[in-house]
């Protein structure tokens, strides 16, 4: 692309103009100048195209009349995928990058944090075994026992073997924590942060493979019945049941939400709450409320209900408080409001959950709603 094509193209994208081909073209640029050292003899100076990069971002922030501030990706989500999340460029890691380039030069922005800094979550997991005895599974430490074996950053249960007895097994995930664990009978699950799963470490063939959501979230590709004698598969939470055949679900139960939430993905579910059964088809999402009988069933879009999985937090129109608690979880942290009223402006975004927690909060005050942020004891207060 030529220098002066691209001033124009940019031009056009800061007025609103562009189409998705052209937010292709510059989503292309922008690899490119991360790789390709002579980019700013084509383009121009490393400052202009920054310069005119920010001032998109700033007003792709500014607080709309219904208090809602965009965070978009750099180009237009129709022409993504959640599954290649590793090579997605955000918006937010844009904002980021530029702020980068201030700090090195001693530019340090008001409200962002000299000394403490919060740590991006990671793989790690407590697993409690049947005697009670705890062991903590984080990478770079290895374990084996019986027809289980970690490396750290999944757990794998064998098929049963002859001396494997029927226990049950605790794996409790902490806050900025993670992990995958492969059941005896081939069923993958991924548990997010602040997660607690029960499950037996064998199943017998024939019989109904139960296992119990304790709380928090995790997402379910389950190995059909077909392999197992017809053995349907359930998942057990404080409110419900969770009935399988064969599929792929995510279930967020966590201890301090009024509601549970069950997505399916492919397959078939049936939810039970004792008061009511329904069915939930591909696509569809159950809300059982606490205290509540009904079972309320609704569409949603599947990645960005899952998008945690595929190391993605995605926001639809959702309130900074509830934002905060997602953020809370996977960094390991407290969130608070010096005004509670901030906690109720509405974002749209994408955040990238390797990305430092700082540079997120940054990007929020470049809102222009927020005035400062504070960290102090693992503690954040949004002013």
């Amino acid at each position: 692309m030529k220098k002066n094509e691209f001033l124009a193209l940019l031009h056009r994208y800061n007025s609103g103009d562009t189409n998705i081909e052209e937010h292709k073209k510059l989503l292309n640029y922008y690899e490119s100048f991360q790789t390709n050292a002579e980019w700013d003899e084509v383009l121009g100076s490393k400052e202009e195209i920054e310069s005119r990069m920010l001032l998109r971002i700033q007003q792709s922030l500014k607080v709309e009349k219904v208090k809602e501030i965009q965070l978009k990706p750099f180009y237009s989500r129709t022409i993504f995928k959640l599954t290649a999340a590793a090579s997605i460029v955000l918006f937010i890691s844009i904002a980021a990058l530029f702020k980068t380039n201030e700090i090195a030069k001693g530019n340090m922005p008001t409200g962002f944090p000299k000394a403490e800094t919060i740590s991006i979550g990671s793989d790690k997991a407590t697993l409690t075994l049947e005697d009670g005895s705890a062991v903590a599974l984080e990478k770079g430490k290895n374990y084996s026992k019986g027809n289980v074996k970690s490396n750290g950053e999944k757990l794998v249960y064998g098929a049963k073997s002859e001396s494997a007895t029927i226990a049950d097994n605790i794996l409790t995930i902490p806050r900025g924590g993670q992990f995958f664990v492969q059941l005896a009978d081939s069923t993958k699950v991924w548990l997010n942060s602040e997660s607690q799963l029960k499950y037996p470490v064998a199943f017998t063939d024939g019989k109904i493979r139960q296992v119990e959501l304790i709380y928090g979230e995790a997402y379910f590709e389950v190995s059909p019945s077909t392999k197992h004698k017809g053995a349907k598969f359930k998942v057990k939470t404080q409110m419900q049941n969770v009935e399988v055949i064969g599929t792929e679900f995510n279930i967020k139960a966590y201890k301090n939400e009024n509601e549970i939430y069950t997505t399916l993905v492919k397959g078939k579910v049936a939810i039970d709450n004792t008061k009511a059964k329904e069915i939930l088809k591909p696509s569809e999402q159950s809300v059982i409320k606490k205290n509540g009988s009904d079972i309320l069933i609704s569409k949603v879009d599947v990645d960005n209900e899952i998008s945690w999985r595929k190391g993605l937090f995605v926001f639809k129109g959702m309130p900074l408080k509830e934002i905060a608690k997602v953020l809370s979880r996977w960094y390991d942290t407290d969130i608070v409001f010096a005004n509670p009223e901030l906690g109720n402006v509405k974002f749209n975004g994408v955040l990238n959950k390797n990305q430092k927690l700082e540079e997120i909060l940054t990007t929020i005050r470049n809102s222009n709603f927020i005035n400062a942020y504070e960290i102090r004891d693992k503690t954040i207060t949004i002013k």
